[in-house]
């Protein structure tokens, strides 16, 4: 006999044990076996019996600890936030990449950033420890974007290569060069290297670069949560349908625009994109990629963001 599954537990583990010892058996089930009284008589120990609950309820205790219903939305009530913070801000929405859906849904004349080497985390592309104060603000977070990166051109952390009209190379830090393409309504794309985003599901990862103008990160392939972040944030994501020959095809500076997307934001997914490179010199070459985009995340970037077709379904 299983002595636990009749014992119980708790207060009624410890009173059926002293019935066992009345017994002086081990034995000896107290729900069905029976003792015998100083007269002689049998007798069975009856298990204890009352209400499971109150019947009159439970008291209610200090109403003051009940929390208060939760009041009906009212959109119209302003948030009023110091402009002099330098933590936090109105989060804005994302321009959409198209104004008008029924032109060609292409992306054009993308700037290369940066090409990443090796690689690059969550942490490096939005660094935590003192900019984790700014996570509220996301203009100045945004300083912090890819600061960690190492540039496969040079070999130097946090350096892009910023081609000038005139045809001089400035080196500069790499938010600075994309906050100057974002003022000049130069739109933008990175090259990176192998599980591109790997680490924490760090959003502002994603946030920062759709902020400065980032539009597509092209890479040999990406972690998967954080390429899910950034077609969330309006990003498109594609990696290199061959990695170790077309990686260094693409350098700071080069012009790229897609060719395919309209057909895979159409509907198409079996559709793949390819990306026309025009370099400075005049010469161009086609470079195939893959995509990741579902029936449903089409949308996303069609739309700008999820947020966006969020608060467009929602109208």
């Amino acid at each position: 006999m299983r002595v636990d599954l009749v014992l119980g537990n708790g207060s009624e583990k410890k009173k059926k044990i002293r019935r066992m010892a009345f017994s002086g058996k081990l034995s000896f089930n107290p729900i069905t076996d029976t003792l015998t009284d100083s007269n002689g008589k049998p007798f069975k120990f009856e298990p204890p019996h009352g209400d499971r609950l109150p019947a009159q309820g439970f008291d209610q205790g200090n109403l003051t600890y009940i929390p208060e219903p939760v009041p009906s939305p009212k959109p119209e009530t302003q948030i009023s936030i110091d402009p002099k913070s330098s933590r936090l801000e109105i989060l804005k929405p994302f321009e959409p990449h198209w104004t008008d859906l029924q032109q060609p849904l292409e992306f054009n004349d993308l700037k290369c950033l940066i090409r990443i080497q090796g690689k690059c985390t969550t942490d490096e592309i939005s660094a935590a420890g003192k900019w984790l104060q700014f996570k509220g603000h996301l203009s100045n977070i945004s300083e912090n974007t890819l600061i960690g990166a190492k540039n496969d051109e040079n070999g130097k952390i946090n350096s892009a290569l910023d081609a000038t009209d005139d045809g001089q190379v400035v080196e500069d830090t790499i938010p600075n060069v994309a906050k100057r393409w974002k003022s000049s309504g130069q739109p933008w794309m990175v090259v990176a290297d192998y599980n591109y985003g790997e680490g924490s599901a760090r959003e502002h990862a994603s946030m920062q670069p759709r902020f400065l103008g980032g539009k597509l990160i092209l890479a040999k392939s990406f972690a998967r949560i954080h390429l899910v972040n950034l077609i969330k944030q309006g990003i498109l994501g594609l990696t290199f349908k061959k990695p170790e020959e077309d990686y260094r095809k693409i350098s700071a500076g080069d012009r790229l625009s897609t060719r395919g997307l309209d057909r895979v934001l159409g509907g198409d997914l079996d559709h793949q994109v390819e990306l026309v490179v025009k370099k400075p010199d005049g010469s161009s070459l086609v470079v195939p990629t893959l995509h990741g985009l579902s029936s449903q995340t089409v949308s996303f970037i069609k739309a700008g963001s999820a947020l966006n077709l969020i608060r467009q379904l929602k109208n």
